[in-house]
């Protein structure tokens, strides 16, 4: 009997103490002095189709002591997951980080007013409706002209304005709602490398810290990951985004002619799978070679020589011989007699 009341107790005590551990467990980072208030700044437009925002924060380094992580756009690594931010609380005389996760619903973040959608309690920047996200364009920045998934709802902003960056004493005095405690019992999921990576670069800024800016990083939003491409797509959304990312770029001349024959390819990918089992099949038989025939040539035909026309010489001109006239003769004297 005794022993039975002492596994009882127990039980009761892990029961009892299982949120507080939660608590525990979720906390990354202590440090002895709060951080910074949160700076004012705009948020970016949403750069595509299917990206969240994740709000900015004050993180820590053992070394050098907080730095700003900027705001920016992430895409989820599933469709239907909402971001929680990261916050820090005050607990047991130390400040704790609570690092951010994804889920299918928004957990507690220390009733921190990060703004854009994150006025303390859930998120109303925006709803998955199936695999597509909607915006909600009365407080997140969304250029409806290229996002059309879009509606407005101003139920959700939260007029009151506070920079802390903390819940407890000389912050924020807020605990968990009864939706946030479910939320913080479902499945999380980790931020994403483009998340982990983003906050690495911003801490390999010396800009970012705050004994250099003295709370007023110069990056405080940006609309991509510092480290991503600008030409990227969200890993994960709704059909469109799919329908888009397997469009061939008809603009590039090898890919249109594929998409004009595709019949082409086939054949060719089939040829290409046949002939292997060919030429395995070559060694076993293998044929004599065949004797090469040598064209015959054509008789040669005997060359005609052209025959050239006789020119045809003038005859000679007859020479014409001049006739002298006889010259006289003088006469001889006769010879006188002595």
């Amino acid at each position: 009997m005794k022993k039975f009341i002492k596994v009882f107790l127990i039980v009761c005590a892990v029961c009892f103490t299982a949120p507080a551990l939660y608590a525990q467990i979720s906390v990354s980072v202590t440090v002895g002095t709060a951080p910074p208030p949160l700076p004012v700044y705009e948020q970016p437009e949403c750069p595509a189709d299917g990206y969240i925002w994740q709000p900015g924060y004050w993180a820590y380094d053992d070394a050098d002591g907080y730095y700003w992580v900027p705001g920016v756009w992430i895409a989820p690594p599933n469709p239907g997951l909402y971001w929680t931010p990261a916050y820090w609380g005050y607990e047991g005389g130390v400040y704790g980080f609570h690092p951010g996760y994804w889920g299918p619903h928004v957990g507690f973040y220390g009733g921190i007013n990060y703004g854009y959608g994150y006025g303390g309690y859930g998120y109303g920047g925006g709803r998955w409706q199936g695999n597509r996200f909607e915006y909600n364009t009365a407080v997140v920045n969304v250029n409806r002209t290229v996002i059309h998934n879009t509606y407005i709802d101003r139920t959700v902003v939260n007029t009151t304005v506070s920079r802390s960056s903390f819940n407890g004493p000389g912050g924020v005095n807020a605990r968990p709602r009864p939706e946030e405690q479910a939320a913080m019992r479902e499945r999380h999921i980790q931020p994403t490398p483009s998340q982990l990576s983003h906050q690495q670069a911003a801490r390999s800024d010396r800009n970012s810290f705050a004994k250099v800016n003295h709370g007023r990083p110069a990056t405080v939003a940006v609309s991509r990951p510092i480290t991503e491409p600008k030409n990227a797509r969200p890993a994960a959304t709704g059909p469109a985004s799919h329908t888009q990312a397997a469009k061939p770029n008809v603009n590039r001349p090898e890919v249109k002619q594929r998409a004009e024959r595709p019949e082409q390819k086939e054949r060719v990918e089939t040829k290409q799978r046949a002939e292997p089992k060919e030429r395995a099949a070559v060694p076993e038989q293998r044929r004599p070679p065949a004797p090469r025939v040598q064209p015959q040539r054509a008789a040669a035909e005997p060359r005609v020589q052209p025959q050239r026309a006789p020119v045809q010489r003038a005859a000679p001109a007859p020479r014409v011989q001049v006739q002298r006239a006889p010259q006289a003769r003088p006469q001889q004297r006769p010879e006188h007699h002595r």
